[in-house]
């Protein structure tokens, strides 16, 4: 089900998409486009300085679920899906209060406590860095866990279907509020970081376009145009 600590948050949100060119463009000093606000490019550099420095301190206690090379995707990745929360929140009519945001925090804390490496319970803080969460985001990962959880609640009652397929068919109705609501933010990634699977909101990257001999070309710097995006299929 969807109602899970930090580590199956990331995974309860895996399927396929389609590649299809597209326009568009990333002004200088963004690390990502939406229709109504915009991701910094100096706000995800802090936020991975700040996941690479709880690395430092909780890698003896996890194991990443992806590599040390690609913090600044997971990060952006978590930063995005925070914006495509509040808007799934705003097109369903949900709010979250600073009680409801801090309950779930708590509840997060909780089911932290259960999980364990060598016998010990791992820190909420760890586990985020094990799913590059940097962990002073842990309040918006709540929030968007709060707007996750109600409208699941919408759609199966509030209640556990009991059954594989019924989970599937709730987790598939839940993505597609997730998958509009990202559309309707028409999210442009700088190709510097790759580009967004809307399946996933995830931070991928960028299709290679060279031949099986052909040189390597330069990276793409942070004011190309975007060649391609993953087309949301929802």
């Amino acid at each position: 089900m969807l109602r899970t600590p930090v580590k199956m948050v990331a995974a309860a949100l895996a399927a396929g998409a389609v590649l299809t060119a597209c326009g568009g463009q990333v002004k200088l000093g963004a690390a990502a486009l939406m229709s109504t606000d915009r991701i910094s490019a100096s706000t995800l550099s802090a936020q991975v300085a700040n996941l690479s420095k709880n690395y430092q301190k909780y890698k003896g206690q996890i194991q990443l679920q992806y590599e040390v090379s690609q913090m600044p995707q997971q990060v952006l990745s978590w930063l995005i899906r925070f914006q495509v929360g509040d808007q799934m929140a705003a097109r369903n009519g949900i709010t979250v209060s600073p009680g409801q945001q801090q309950a779930e925090l708590k509840q997060l804390n909780q089911s932290a406590q259960s999980s364990t490496t060598t016998g010990a319970p791992v820190p909420l803080p760890a586990l985020a860095v094990a799913n590059g969460l940097p962990p002073d985001l842990l309040g918006e990962l709540a929030r968007y866990q709060f707007i996750q959880t109600t409208l699941v609640n919408r759609i199966d009652g509030g209640k556990d279907p009991g059954t594989t397929s019924g989970r599937e068919a709730i987790t598939k109705e839940y993505n597609g509020y997730q998958c509009r609501a990202a559309k309707s933010l028409n999210i442009r990634v700088n190709p510097q970081y790759g580009q967004l699977d809307y399946a996933q909101i995830s931070v991928i990257p960028l299709p290679s376009t060279l031949s099986a001999d052909a040189s390597p070309s330069p990276s793409p710097s942070p004011t190309s145009s975007v060649p391609v995006q993953l087309t949301p299929h929802c």
